[in-house]
């Protein structure tokens, strides 16, 4: 195999489809998805009936003829309808695809006047499909799972099986170390903010779907009696899941590290925006033992914004 010719940026030269179509697959990494997080998200229609509504936005599909064909972007402008057939005795699967049907590998439509790149409705697919068959160049956007005898589709009936051709994500680090004690010492079974020095003012991406969020505190103080209390990150008025510390060693100065950790949605109202990122902590009652943090604590916090389909 010899080195193809496509000099795109050389004044002169003559440039195929496959040239372009090399371009995309190489700038989207060889990934194939849509473009955004809400990009053709498929519903049902405004009043549910025996179709659905897919959503604009704009999508790459890797062909799938060969290695070299390369891949296809396409793009919805405004709402399509898609009509569904009623079921009848028997339940019914049908996979919603964006499809390209490109003449030069498959078919006999003319680009001139066919439309090439449609949404199409692959019925009868396994209940578990989550991709075209093989060799069909698109991406599923969902999948429909239609009682018996039924007409209209609802929003139950449809499974989104969209991805991001190349999601965004962005990580930083944080860091906090105490210059005084501080005690979690409201033993009272409720929440409240602590330590002070873990809170953190975090910009939210404008596409992030999801925060990945990793808080480490090191060297944390117990003493006086048996402790046991929980320790949960909250972002904006989002709390996550709680880690317990629980320690059963009496009296005397001890030390331990606690890992917090969660996977929070983020939602729409959160994006572009700049929300407190805290600590909370809830003593139990029963116990009577500190949980400080003091110039011997060391605060790492992890955040990791993702995106998503939504």
């Amino acid at each position: 195999m010899t080195l193809a010719q496509a000099p795109l940026l050389v004044d002169g030269a003559m440039h195929s489809a496959q040239t372009f179509r090399m371009m995309i697959r190489d700038l989207s990494r060889g990934g194939e998805g849509i473009t955004e997080a809400a990009d053709l998200k498929v519903t049902p229609l405004p009043v549910p009936g025996s179709g659905v509504q897919i959503a604009d936005g704009s999508a790459v599909i890797r062909g799938q003829a060969n290695a070299w064909q390369g891949s296809y972007t396409a793009y919805n402008i405004g709402t399509a309808t898609v009509p569904i057939a009623p079921t009848g005795a028997t339940p019914r699967s049908d996979l919603i695809v964006l499809r390209i049907t490109d003449p030069e590998y498959e078919g006999g439509l003319d680009p001139a006047k066919d439309a090439i790149n449609t949404f199409d409705v692959i019925p009868n697919v396994p209940t578990t499909a989550t991709a075209p068959p093989p060799g069909v160049t698109g991406i599923a956007l969902a999948r429909l799972d239609i009682p018996a005898s039924t007409a209209t589709i609802t929003a139950g009936m449809i499974c989104d099986l969209r991805n991001v051709a190349n999601p965004r994500r962005e990580r930083s680090l944080r860091t906090a170390y105490p210059r005084t004690l501080t005690k979690a010492w409201q033993d009272d079974d409720k929440w409240h903010t602590w330590p002070p020095e873990a809170q953190w003012k975090i910009a939210v991406p404008p596409w992030a779907t999801k925060a990945i969020i990793v808080l480490t505190l090191a060297g944390l103080r117990l003493d006086f009696d048996d402790v046991f209390g929980v320790v949960r990150l909250v972002l904006g008025n989002r709390p996550g899941e709680g880690t317990a510390i629980d320690d059963d060693q009496g009296k005397g100065v001890r030390r331990t590290t606690a890992v917090v950790a969660d996977t929070l949605t983020v939602p729409a109202e959160y994006r572009g925006t700049t929300q407190r990122l805290y600590l909370e902590a809830q003593m139990s009652s029963g116990e009577k033992g500190d949980l400080s943090a003091d110039e011997g604590t060391s605060i790492v916090c992890d955040v990791e914004f993702t995106e998503g389909p939504v």
